[in-house]
């Protein structure tokens, strides 16, 4: 994998800027999206452009590979490689996939009220996918129970049936960049808001919502 893969970010005036990655800073990214999303009880950004790369990046490995010599060692290895990039990239998008079809009806509503200069949590498969598995659900429920019911009763709100993902879970994290003056909220009325200070390199457990923005930002990474 030699190419370099150049993904879109965005400068602290919000605009576009490309960023240059070797494969193995790509390959990293991914699998630092794939901890994220498999450790963070809520559905985060989407990381589409990480993903695209990295099947252009697999595309280009196949393609080396046909050209090596047969009974080569390296050609093992990099199909070990491979396979394992594979399986990283397969699970991520079926941890994406499985929240959504958790909280689908919370997600559409964010992605509903969402700004326009705030990127979107879903990428443009998963909403057609989150739309067609709303209507999906509401045809199932309606033909299998709600219209043998009242007319009064014939209507269910999905927002308030289908569960919230957990913000005040507990999730273990390291620490890529140093953080001052987080403020932590109390777990009861007794106790009272404290302040901690994050160093690099340091392991915590503590509640999802207090570092939620430091996930999103790259700052921290969840384990």
């Amino acid at each position: 994998m030699a190419e370099e893969a150049d993904l879109l970010g965005q400068d602290s005036d919000g605009d576009s800027e490309e960023v240059v990655l070797t494969p193995a800073e790509l390959i990293d990214r991914l699998e630092q999206a794939w901890m994220n999303e498999k450790f963070a009880p809520e559905l985060l950004e989407n990381k589409s452009e990480i993903v695209e790369c990295v099947m252009e990046q697999l595309e280009h490995m196949e393609e080396n590979l046909k050209r090596a010599k047969k009974g080569d060692l390296k050609v093992s290895i990099h199909q070990m490689e491979m396979e394992r990039i594979r399986f990283v990239l397969s699970s991520y998008l079926r941890c994406r996939l499985m929240k959504i079809e958790k909280f689908f009806p919370h997600i559409l509503e964010k992605e509903k009220t969402r700004r326009e200069e705030e990127p979107s949590i879903l990428s443009p498969e998963e909403f057609v996918f989150a739309k067609e598995f709303l209507a999906n659900t509401e045809t199932y429920l309606k033909d299998t129970a709600l219209k043998h019911m009242p007319p009064n009763l014939q209507k269910v709100d999905l927002m308030r049936t289908v569960p919230k993902p957990d913000l005040d879970a507990y999730v273990f994290l390291r620490v890529k960049e140093r953080q001052e003056n987080i403020l932590v909220e109390p777990e009861s009325d007794e106790q009272r808001d404290y302040v901690i200070d994050l160093e690099e390199g340091s392991q915590h457990l503590i509640r999802y919502r207090t570092v939620a923005p430091l996930v999103a930002s790259g700052a921290i990474q969840l384990i």
